[in-house]
């Protein structure tokens, strides 16, 4: 059995497998702007699978070639897969681990409600002006964008972005320095057409400072001010509670797979 990349111009075709999915790498994904796809079929389609950047999705009847062909092509190491929440979520989950066995981790994320219109200004601009005056809070501009891809623990703020100049054009993010350097940062990892996906972290050595606090509030004003939406996944209970106090509300936890490739 054969699996047939979808071209940019034919998400039609798979989009209706992840209906009712309430994820922004999908959304990008399907709208063109990020990823790459995969289907059984492109005439009949009956499964697909959605790759960007750390992240695995799929969807319909459950397809172990989907599940294993050609994901080690592109020069990755390390995946999550997410199986669908509908009732073949747990046939998907059984064909993960049957291919990657011991490569594969079972892990337990969380989801955060998408809610427009909930965000309390006065209460995001509190959080920002509490910022230590040893700190400074900026855009990321074409020097953070360098940092970010000198520094481990920021990679991702922009490691979706072939360069500063796409970055600039189509990514938004806001970072805390310290003597001009960067120590905490809230980005888009990712672009859909309403939105961003937030991501967000702080060095080691200056976490519970209420950094990362502050990036996320100023990330979701700037948001607010472009008309977008700054959607959130939780990758554990310390994401949860911060974006609860940014306003989010929790929605549920899933399961995911950790494989190393």
């Amino acid at each position: 059995m054969a699996i047939y990349t979808v071209e940019k111009g034919r998400m039609e075709t798979i989009a209706p497998l992840f209906a009712g999915w309430q994820e922004s790498l999908i959304w990008s994904c399907l709208q063109g702007y990020m990823g790459e796809a995969w289907a059984d079929s492109m005439d009949n389609t009956r499964s697909a699978r959605i790759v960007l950047a750390d992240f695995c999705y799929f969807a319909g009847e459950v397809n172990s070639e989907l599940v294993a062909e050609d994901i080690r092509t592109h020069s990755r190491d390390f995946l999550i897969m997410v199986p669908p929440l509908d009732g073949s979520g747990e046939q998907w989950a059984q064909e993960i681990e049957k291919v990657y066995g011991e490569r594969c981790k079972r892990v337990e994320r969380y989801a955060i409600r998408k809610e427009y219109g909930i965000f309390d200004k006065e209460k995001l601009r509190g959080i920002v002006d509490s910022l230590a005056p040893e700190y400074e809070v900026k855009m990321i501009d074409e020097d953070i964008f360098r940092q970010t891809r000198e520094k481990d623990w920021a990679k991702d703020f922009t490691s979706q972005y072939a360069d500063y100049e796409e970055y600039h054009r189509r990514g938004l993010g806001v970072a805390v320095t310290y003597q001009g350097s960067l120590v905490a940062g809230a980005s888009s990892y990712t672009v859909y057409r309403e939105g961003i996906e937030v991501e967000i972290g702080t060095q080691e050595d200056y976490r519970r400072r209420g950094l990362a606090s502050v990036c996320g509030a100023q990330l979701i004003l700037e948001c607010m001010e472009r008309g977008l939406y700054p959607s959130w996944d939780a990758q554990n209970k310390w994401s949860v509670a911060l974006a609860e106090k940014l306003g989010y509300h929790f929605e549920r936890a899933y399961p995911a797979y950790e494989i190393y490739l």
